[in-house]
């Protein structure tokens, strides 16, 4: 069932909003022990949203006029703030922060009357591609249970593909919502870098970090997209896209358009798709090479006009981002030092959720422990203890391509190649309107498979990282499956061109 089906029978009084939460509620707490997709729920604070919600269908005149989201029951990633409510971007080191403020994006699904039902598992500090470096344990594919559900936003991801919720939202750096989203079987988008505020998403790599949605379907996705995004005068990085399907599809070749069901601006046979010989190369399954081909020869008999390009710059793109994002990690983590954020003074806290007035609130109990000796003392005792092995690997990658004698040849080189990259694109996209390529080289892989090879776990985002660092929009979308596992076909567009990503989606969709 769509949002907008759903909608309808709120409308018709045959569901209402309050039925629905309680149905999730009881899922996550039937289910959610073997899968492990939440980290903190807000089952009372749900439960008095969809009652708000309820009330609004019953008084409003007119019920057409209430939003598609009202009473929509949603997932939020653990590192995008609800004020009082426990954010801990799974790491220890805020096991006990309670969010002074809401995000943006929150604040735009409050408005909209969504009900939020808890905060989702994810890799500590998103760092990670398979949910296991959280400090809180893995989550598991809802999918096949033996394997991972794709990271950093994990959590998210099998909350939606486990029917624990409507929706959910996570953060993609790298590839943290697609690759998720393709491991599970569902729909994932990362919006163009600056379509979707990022002000209360704590920072993991500030030029590359975007909040978007995980839906079931791509009407979903899209009405969620449009619900989050726009200019925010509190992240001086976002922006005010106006952009339409005129504009980014057949830009600038005076091709005619002709009407369809969908969008007068938009038509298959219009559509020329590139699929860049770069993102076909050895280290792909088989199988899962197979799939994507199959998905581009769908986009073929739509009437989509397919040939090869060249992402020249391709190969440098995952060495390229594994210096920019830890440099960027290692600046963002350096607040967490043990006086603004962290607890290296404190020892044995216990703490544990009350309700008043229909807000999570925190009751602790601190025993402090023994003064520390010095500054340095201070920084030891709560990044050496309380960050995870993956983190402190980044801060330490990042701190040195930074460090003198290194800047010039590392990290300056990295920003140059970034240009290269980011210019491919732009070239690209002066032929074509779409880019066709794999989400990942495989399909989830087994819990434990990967986690002590850090090489082998960077490389499930070498067909991710590249839009990432372009900062173009970029969506997975289920097209098949290999080992009973599903594949995701990614659709990569130009900035600030989501419209069209997802009227070819929704078209693509049709057929799966």
């Amino acid at each position: 069932m769509t949002i907008a089906e759903l909608h309808q029978k709120f409308i018709k009084k045959e569901i209402s909003p309050l039925e629905v939460t309680k149905k999730y509620l009881k899922n996550i707490e039937s289910k959610d022990k073997d899968i492990h997709a939440f980290l903190t729920l807000t089952s009372e604070i749900a439960l008095n949203q969809a009652k708000e919600a309820e009330k609004r269908f019953i008084e409003e005149s007119d019920p057409e006029r209430i939003s598609l989201l009202c009473g929509v029951p949603c997932a939020i990633k653990d590192n995008i703030l609800i004020e009082d409510i426990r954010c801990t971007a799974a790491s220890k080191i805020l096991e006990n922060y309670i969010a002074p403020y809401s995000a943006t994006v929150i604040e735009k699904l409050k408005k909209e009357g969504a009900v939020i039902l808890g905060k989702t598992n994810m890799d500590e500090f998103a760092m990670g591609a398979s949910t296991e470096t959280s400090a809180f344990g893995p989550t598991k594919n809802p999918i096949d249970k033996n394997r991972v559900p794709g990271g950093s936003s994990g959590g998210s991801a099998a909350a939606v593909a486990a029917d624990f919720c409507q929706f959910a939202l996570g953060s993609d750096t790298g590839g943290s919502i697609r690759q998720p989203a393709s491991f599970c079987g569902i729909i994932g988008l990362k919006p163009t870098y600056g379509a979707v505020s990022r002000y209360g998403l704590i920072a993991m790599a500030s030029s590359l970090d975007q909040i978007g949605p995980l839906a079931k379907n791509v009407e979903d996705a899209e009405l969620i997209f449009k619900a989050i995004k726009g200019k925010d005068p509190l992240d001086s990085t976002s922006v005010d896209s106006k952009f339409s399907i005129a504009e980014s599809c057949e830009a600038g070749r005076g091709v005619k358009r002709g009407k369809t069901s969908l969008n007068s601006n938009f038509q298959f046979s219009n559509l020329r798709v590139g699929i860049p010989k770069e993102y076909f190369i050895e280290g792909i399954e088989d199988g899962v090479r197979k799939e994507i081909e199959k998905g581009i020869k769908k986009f073929e008999k739509l009437g989509a006009k397919i040939e090869t390009i060249s992402l020249p710059h391709t190969s440098y793109a995952l060495a390229d981002y594994y210096l920019l994002m830890p440099s960027e990690v290692s600046s963002n983590m350096a607040r967490y030092d043990g006086i603004r954020y962290g607890k290296s003074k404190i020892k044995n806290q216990k703490s544990k959720i009350e309700t008043c007035n229909g807000k999570a609130r925190w009751k602790k109990r601190t025993k402090f422990s023994s003064p520390s000796k010095n500054l340095m003392d201070v920084y030891f005792k709560t990044r050496g203890k309380y960050f995870g092995r993956e983190v402190k690997r980044r801060i330490v990658l990042g701190t040195f391509a930074l460090s003198a004698g290194y800047y010039d040849k590392y990290y300056l080189k990295a920003r140059t190649v970034r240009e290269l990259i980011k210019k491919d694109f732009e070239d690209a996209f002066q032929k074509i309107d779409l880019i066709l390529a794999p989400v990942a080289p495989t399909v989830a892989f087994k819990i434990g498979e990967k986690i002590d090879d850090p090489l082998k776990m960077y490389l499930s985002d070498i067909f991710t990282v590249g839009p990432s660092l372009a900062g173009v929009p970029a969506l997975s979308l289920p097209c098949g499956f290999f080992n009973n596992m599903p594949v995701g076909l990614q659709i990569i567009g130009k900035p600030f061109g989501e419209e069209i990503i997802f009227e070819a989606a929704k078209e693509f969709e049709k057929t799966v």
